[in-house]
């Protein structure tokens, strides 16, 4: 279609699928046929050598044929052939010659959220000839050992033909239901962009497949029913993993890790059932191979003989051709491209871009170049396929023909990052000097389209904007290399000298991410750590016994000066001395189950003291039995020693003891010792304003984020967004935190403490000139501190000055002069007055309203 064509419209999409063959028109579900169509596609691709190489068909046995290049030495095909007739044996061409991996190694489980319910479709309607071609693939897989029966499935699904290049049906199960159901699994692919580098620049590659390699692996007994499908002849399972399922991927995945962990990176690489053998010296590629032959035999991996190239110097990866010299993008998928008619709904356009992102790292200025169609897949887009698309179109198409080849980054020299900024999108090119020097390699083109809040930024602001972007996609590469930035503007020295940025460049402290890593260990032959003075415990014991009952009290202090008081009512007779045995014998079990090794005991008994010292002996029965209990404990511990103290100096267990002793407990109820405080104003002033004299400032948050980039505890989102804004406007310089004027000059923030003390130094102190709070303010910011409520505090303080209320130069007038009100309130004034002799009256007026 020219572009003098009539355009069409592109204000709704039309829904359109690929064109199937007829005999599989009864096929309801157009979309599980375009999924699986496009499965079996990659499933069915053979991995060949690149077209410009020729290959050779080398027959192992009957039935056997691999294929070997051409470009190697005779020495190397002889020694290949070799190799493959001695392990023939690990290539199989029918389900019947496939173990399969052990159950020991991996088993694909499907777990099902609880929250879902199992899903029992009903038998589709098909033609009888596919119905017979159906027949014979199920009846093949059964005999395989693939398939049993089952009766009574929770989970039954449907299946899909599609058809084969040679007439014949790939049976396909339609596990889209089962597959909504059950949790993803994370275990990850590979990044195919990081493979294929990996794989890049080596001279010699063998590319193989497993045979049905999603069949070789077993499915757990529970779950096998979980895969029942039906057909005319009966409802069947799957007893191994089968194709189609949520998981399969990441299960052969993480089976491939298991087996070829020690040899992937290094001699191979694993994509799923792909796998790469490869070498840069052509003796060396022999010996990787036998290996990795030895590694499938030991473990009953087969490979499929017609999909398998060795001894190739380039071949397809992934959709892109790798060799010695770099990377290339596929010509079949360039050949797709080229091949495309003008796209007439927003479906194709979409298809014609998807087809373009997968190779976007080999095209310069994407973006930009295709900026035009990327108009017509907005939301409500009235506009159509116009001469400037078409231009877009044909020049993409143009640049494929002489695509550029990419070439995996050098370990020993720098990067080279070039930056570009358009009006409406932003790119870069990665690259690096070749080993003349003279030259420089492609190694990665990215480009972004800007989004309509960034359309607003000013040019360095974008600029910085690509920076940040580039370092986080290109991150696999910056991190193990020097890079040297190129562009018209100079970003680094913007983002990293600049002391004020603003709310939006605050996210390029991202780039803090690339400073290298702190190697400095403690002492590792360090074998151990010697007791300090500061494990040493105190314990403060006493013993109460009166008329009103017999108590106990303890005190361990911890060498943080920590207090932690035990007390108990004695409900027994006993003595004043035994109560003491009885309150030391308490705080050293308390102490123990602390594990307390080391220990001061304090008491105010000289008599208990010294009998446990060991100088006084024991000749009270009584006491006897209580020593050989405390000797008996004083083996839990390291270091133990008994000291005796005046009573005034045992308050605090005296105490305890006393309160025990008088209080009358209910033996049902535990009683925690009381919190003691002490309160150093009457409770009448508790409501006045208390100094901050602990750690909590007003800007311990933003300094927490600043320094370690956590949040307070139950934020909110809306609490998380409005720090990171405020903590733009702070910078932290070791342990001190400054916040930045708009003239970006720094002030020290300060606490409610050191705040008072400048309140009362600029109004009235070393520098007071009892100015207005407005004034005193901006003093203090002059002088080079801030807080948060400055402003405030400083009108409140100057409001309160009683030198600035009774010297201050101030008119108290009022701006009229005043007048004694001689009657405030109706009826507190009357007047009267009485008339002559003749005419007897008495008349009276109120003083407010002369009424």
């Amino acid at each position: 279609m020219s572009a003098n064509t009539a355009a069409p419209d592109f204000s709704c999409e039309q829904d359109m699928c690929l064109e199937e063959p007829q005999d599989f028109e009864d096929i309801q579900d157009c979309d599980v046929s375009l999924y699986l169509l496009r499965m079996v596609k990659q499933k069915e691709k053979q991995i060949m050598p690149y077209e410009k190489e020729a290959i050779e068909n080398i027959a192992l046995e009957e039935g056997k044929e691999v294929k070997i290049g051409t470009l190697i030495t005779k020495d190397t095909r002889r020694s290949l052939i070799e190799l493959l007739q001695e392990f023939k044996d690990i290539f199989v061409r029918s389900y019947q010659d496939m173990p399969g991996l052990s159950i020991d190694i991996v088993v694909h489980s499907l777990p099902i959220r609880q929250d879902c319910k199992p899903v029992q479709q009903k038998l589709q309607r098909m033609r009888p000839d596919i119905v017979l071609k159906i027949k014979d693939e199920v009846k093949k897989q059964f005999d395989a050992g693939f398939l049993q029966e089952v009766k009574y499935s929770e989970w039954v699904a449907n299946i899909v033909p599609v058809p084969k290049k040679d007439g014949k049906v790939r049976m396909c199960v339609d596990y889209r239901d089962l597959n909504r159901a059950s949790p993803k699994d994370n275990f990850p692919l590979p990044h195919i962009d990081t493979l294929v580098d990996n794989t890049a620049g080596y001279s010699l590659f063998s590319f193989m497949d497993s045979f049905s390699g999603y069949n070789q692996i077993k499915m757990h007994p529970e779950d096998m029913d979980k895969t029942t499908f039906i057909t005319l002849w009966g409802t069947f399972c799957y007893k191994v993993m089968p194709f189609g399922l949520k998981n399969a991927g990441a299960t052969y995945q993480r089976a491939m890790v298991n087996l070829f962990h020690d040899m992937m990176h290094k001699d191979i690489e694993v994509y799923v059932d792909d796998m790469i053998a490869k070498s840069r010296i052509e003796k060396e590629h022999i010996e990787v191979l036998r290996r990795l032959f030895l590694r499938l035999r030991k473990f009953q991996l087969k490979l499929n003989p017609a999909k398998c190239t060795f001894g190739a110097r380039s071949g397809k990866l992934l959709g892109f051709v790798v060799s010695e010299k770099g990377i290339e993008v596929d010509s079949d998928k360039v050949r797709a491209i080229r091949e495309l008619p003008p796209p007439r709904t927003q479906k194709e356009v979409r298809g014609f871009l998807g087809r373009l992102n997968y190779i976007a790292w080999f095209i310069s200025q994407l973006t930009e170049k295709c900026d035009p169609i990327f108009r017509l897949i907005r939301k409500h887009n009235q506009d159509t396929w116009d001469e400037e698309c078409q231009n877009a179109f044909e020049k993409v198409k143009q640049y494929l023909l002489n695509a550029p080849v990419l070439s995996p980054p050098s370990p020993d020299k720098p990067l080279i990052l070039y930056l570009s900024v358009f009006s409406n999108s932003m790119g870069c090119v990665l690259g690096q000097h070749d080993e003349s020097g003279k030259r420089e390699k492609v190694i990665y083109y990215l480009s972004k389209k800007f989004t309509d809040c960034e359309m607003r930024y000013s040019p360095i602001e974008k600029l910085c904007c690509v920076l940040i972007w580039t370092t986080r996609r290109l991150r696999q590469y910056m991190l193990y290399h020097t890079t040297w930035l190129i562009s018209k503007l100079d970003p680094l020295k913007y983002m990293m000298e600049s002391t004020g940025l603003n709310g939006r460049m605050a996210r390029c402290r991202a780039l803090e991410d690339y400073e290298p890593l702190n190697f400095d260990f403690p002492n590792e032959e360090l074998m151990c750590i010697a007791m300090t003075e500061d494990s040493l415990w105190k314990l403060n014991f006493d013993g109460a016994s009166n008329a009103v009952g017999n108590g106990i009290g303890a005190v361990l202090v911890s060498p943080n000066g920590d207090h932690y008081p035990f007390t108990c009512k004695l409900d027994f007779d006993c003595t004043n001395n035994m109560a003491e045995c009885e309150a030391c014998i308490m705080g050293l079990q308390a102490a123990i189950e602390r594990g307390i090794r080391i220990l001061e005991v304090y008491g105010d008994s000289a008599l208990v003291i010294y009998q446990l010292r060991g100088e006084w002996e024991t000749r009270d029965p009584k006491l006897i039995n209580y020593r050989k209990v405390v000797l008996g404990l004083l083996r839990e511990f390291d270091d133990i020693t008994f000291n005796y103290l005046s009573r005034d100096e045992n308050q605090m267990a005296d105490t305890l003891a006393t309160l025990a002793s008088m209080i009358k407990a209910n033996k049902e109820e535990e009683m925690s010792p009381t919190q003691m405080s002490v309160y150093k104003v009457p409770a009448s002033c508790c409501n006045l304003e208390e100094e901050e004299k602990d750690d909590n400032h007003w800007y311990q948050d933003i300094l927490r984020y600043v320094r370690d980039h956590k949040y307070p505890e139950q934020a909110t989102e809306n609490d998380k967004r409005t720090l990171r804004r405020l903590a733009c406007d702070y910078v932290l310089d070791e342990d001190v935190l400054y916040k930045r004027r708009k003239d970006q000059v720094l002030l020290r923030c300060v606490d409610a403490v050191e705040a008072k003390l400048f309140l009362e130094e600029v109004h009235e102190g070393v520098c007071g000139t009892h100015a207005n709070g407005f004034t005193m303010a901006r003093q203090i910011m002059r002088f080079g501190y801030y807080w948060a409520t400055m402003e405030g505090d400083c009108i409140n303080y100057a409001k309160k000055c009683l030198k600035c209320q009774i010297y201050g130069d101030k008119i108290h007038v009022p701006p009229s002069p005043l007048h004694v009100v001689t009657s405030p309130w109706p009826f507190s004034m009357w007047g009267m007055d009485a008339s002559d002799q003749y005419r007897r009256k008495l008349r009276m007026d109120i003083g407010l309203s002369s009424w």
